[in-house]
């Protein structure tokens, strides 16, 4: 609770499940609002209760892992943050605050709350935050967080009859499965000391039908790679992924855009990554926002290519 007498009284304490449309409503609300406010428009086209997507699929993943800071006043909910603890790291997810109080230390203490949590398990704290808004660059920096990656959102209008596909030779892509999880998870270990098993079983068994996943194999039967895509109306991105090399980042991204015919999914791509970014302008991509990969502790050392996304935001 904050002492300054200009600053709101609130209280941060886990998020109960009956607040979790409140939330989805407040990411919708405030997303939107930072969007327009700042001139690029809302993110958000649909309606508050299909950010509902966000609660659910992280509630789903992890449960009681959502920090809220209600006001001590009217116990109206002033902010909130979704973590994701794995075996390897902690990671940030979603965070909002309501425009009436930002500035005001609500977002500085879900973040306390949630480094606190990590550095009791010994563990680095990781973020994807947008380098368009520095407010948000600089309540990470300031904790102590360093950037390590710089990634291009880029957005592609996929055709209805879809995009034209290229080939490897001795390499394969494929619907993924469940039985894929473990070698995915030991493929992200190799690629960039990340394990998130849970996350890939779960996208793999796609019980809410909004998920799709490919995976890229050699004539051995070896892993190259796996790329997982949402699509629902409060999201539809193209991630989370790895390869072991930019050309089968390509074969994978292809596949998955093919699942979103007729609509316009965004993929994050590491902006180090020439000829993987070149494939996407040409097949008609084009930048939307920027956003940097921060790590409180040891950041992951990548060998290989990382594609973030925004659900799961696990990474």
């Amino acid at each position: 609770m904050p002492s300054d007498a200009n600053l709101p009284e609130f209280t941060i304490r886990p998020m109960k499940p009956e607040e979790a449309p409140d939330v989805a409503s407040l990411i919708f609300s405030s997303t939107n609002h930072w969007y327009e406010s700042n001139g690029r428009g809302k993110i958000f086209s649909g309606k508050p209760e299909h950010c509902s997507v966000f609660t659910e699929v992280y509630e789903d993943l992890d449960p009681g892992c959502c920090f809220i800071a209600v006001s001590d006043n009217d116990q109206s909910i002033l902010g909130s943050c979704f973590y994701h603890p794995r075996e390897t790291h902690f990671s940030l997810g979603i965070m909002n605050t309501r425009p009436d109080v930002a500035s005001k230390g609500v977002a500085k203490a879900l973040l306390n709350e949630i480094v606190t949590e990590a550095r009791f398990k010994g563990l680095p704290t990781r973020l994807v935050s947008s380098a368009f808004n520095l407010d948000s660059f600089s309540l990470y920096t300031r904790q102590g967080f360093a950037p390590y990656q710089i990634f291009q959102d880029m957005v592609l209008e996929v055709p209805y009859n879809g995009v034209t596909t290229t080939a490897i030779p001795g390499i394969n892509v494929r619907a993924g499965t469940t039985e894929d999880a473990v070698h995915i998870d030991a493929l992200e270990r190799s690629i960039w000391q990340t394990s998130r098993i849970k996350d890939w079983k779960y996208i793999a068994e796609n019980h809410q039908r909004i998920w799709s996943l490919t995976v890229a194999v050699d004539v051995g039967g070896k892993l190259m790679g796996a790329l997982a895509s949402i699509n629902h109306t409060g999201s539809e991105l193209i991630g989370p992924g790895i390869a072991t090399n930019e050309d089968v980042a390509k074969l994978m991204i292809q596949r998955e855009l093919n699942q979103h015919r007729s609509s316009k999914p965004v993929v994050i791509i590491p902006s180090d990554k020439h000829a993987l970014v070149s494939s996407l302008y040409e097949m008609g991509a084009r930048n939307c926002e920027l956003h940097v990969a921060q790590c409180l502790g040891e950041p992951p050392k990548i060998n290989g290519v990382v594609m973030p996304t925004f659900l799961p935001e696990t990474g």
